[in-house]
């Protein structure tokens, strides 16, 4: 019998979030620590802090 892992909640990608994302690593906190709390992986946060995504209020959402 095979157990179904339940994937972890994510936060979702909202202009909100990545205010939070932004106000948090200005505080120096690591990327790592970011991704892991919200569910994403360090990528999307590396993202967030280069304006590839989040810069832009009409930039059409990821998902």
């Amino acid at each position: 019998m095979s157990r179904a892992r339940k994937r972890p909640d994510r936060a979702p990608y909202t202009p909100e979030v990545f205010d939070d994302v932004k106000r948090r690593i200005a505080a120096g906190e690591y990327q790592h620590d970011i991704a892991a709390s919200l569910g994403w992986n360090q990528g999307r946060v590396s993202e967030v802090k280069t304006g590839k995504l989040g810069g832009d209020p009409d930039q059409p959402s990821l998902f």
